[in-house]
Formats: structure tokens, sequence, C-alpha cells
């Protein structure tokens, strides 16, 4: 696994004692989204398991693109599961979970930035291994590698000067490169919203760079 998350991910009260690495292991569980949503409003805390593990890579790039620091990013997706657990019997049974889950975990990041009024920048070699390896050279480049290193750091702190609006944007749709009509639905919005709101984004993220 190219992220070791926190051992003893606790949440007692719901009796969620396990890490996002154990998690991995289990199997046997309802497979079904809907089943395990429905298992869950039942008070199952194992029927939720499979949920986490379905989205809990995407949920920490996620909040890792919204608040810049990977070990905010892995508490903050971690507690936004949590909640999620918490108020599952709040999602509307004609809603899919993640759309729903994604107002959860983009609340606490928007809230966790507010609050401590800092933009940790990540080093991206922490975040996944296996894409650092495909973008080096096939040689050893020190100059190639400083300019990339350079240009990362760039983005970053581009990144971190954007609104939540304009941020959320560049993360969604760069980030998990998802697509307009995607968007749309977790934003809970037109698509043409999302086309203007990432307009506005890209130009303002393109200032930023230009400075």
């Amino acid at each position: 696994m190219y992220i070791k998350l926190k051992s003893q991910c606790k949440v007692t009260a719901l009796n969620l004692k396990k890490n996002f690495g154990s998690w991995e292991k289990l199997n046997g569980f309802c497979t079904d989204e809907a089943i395990a949503i429905k298992q869950s409003r039942r008070g199952s805390a194992k029927a939720f398991e499979p949920i986490v593990r379905k989205y809990m890579k995407q949920a920490y790039f996620i909040a890792l693109g919204l608040v810049g620091n990977h070990e905010d990013a892995l508490d903050l997706s971690q507690e936004a599961f949590f909640r999620a657990y918490s108020k599952i019997n709040q999602l509307n049974p004609k809603r899919n979970f993640f759309p729903w889950f994604y107002q959860i975990l983009k609340n606490l990041c928007f809230s966790h930035l507010r609050k401590t009024s800092r933009h940790h920048q990540q080093n991206l070699e922490e975040v996944d291994e296996a894409q650092v390896a495909n973008s080096t050279p096939s040689r050893f480049d020190p100059y190639a590698i400083a300019e990339r290193n350079e240009v990362e750091e760039r983005v970053w702190t581009a990144i971190g000067q954007l609104n939540e609006k304009h941020r959320e944007m560049i993360v969604l749709r760069h980030f998990q490169n998802l697509s307009y009509e995607e968007i749309a639905q977790i934003l809970l919005c037109t698509r043409g919203t999302v086309m203007s709101r990432l307009y506005n984004a890209r130009k303002k993220l393109k200032e930023l760079l230009d400075k």
C-alpha cells in the first residue's frame, strides 16, 4: 500500500477501531453499496467497512488537494467517514453515497483551513511513489529533477492561494479527473455552472502562476 495510514484509527463510540490497512484485508462483507448502506442504517459498522474501502483513497486525495498537507488529509478523510457513519440515517435513500459524503469531507477540509489559517505544501513523493516513478527520466538528470520539483512547488503554492470554490474545481477536475457531469452531481449544480467555475478557477490559477 503506497500510503501507510495511521494505525488504530479510533472511533470507539461506533466500534470502528480498525485502521485503513486492516480494512483492505477484510472481505466477505456486503459488496453492493445500497445493501451496505441499508445495513449501516441498522447500526452495522461492519456493513459500512466496504464503503470505506471503496472511497478511502479518493477521499484522501481530495482532502490532500483541498488542504495541501499529508497528515491533515489523513485525519480529515478518516473523520469524514466517522461522521458519515454517524449521520448515515440522514442520507436520502434515493441519493448516491459519494456526493453526500463529499459535502461532509469538503466542509471538514474548509473548516480546518479557516481554523488553522495555514496552507501546507505536500511532498508528492510521499503521496504516490508510482506516480513519481512514472515521471522520472530514464537516466538520472539532477537538473531535470530540480526543475520538475520547482514546478510542482509553484503549482501547490498557487493552488493554496485559490479561494475555496476555485480550489475545489481544480481538485475535482485535475486531481480526480472527474467529468463535468460527475462534478455537477457531486456539487449539486448544473453542468454549465461547473464549466463556468472551472473556467474562472483555471484563469485565476494561471494568473497566480504567471506572477
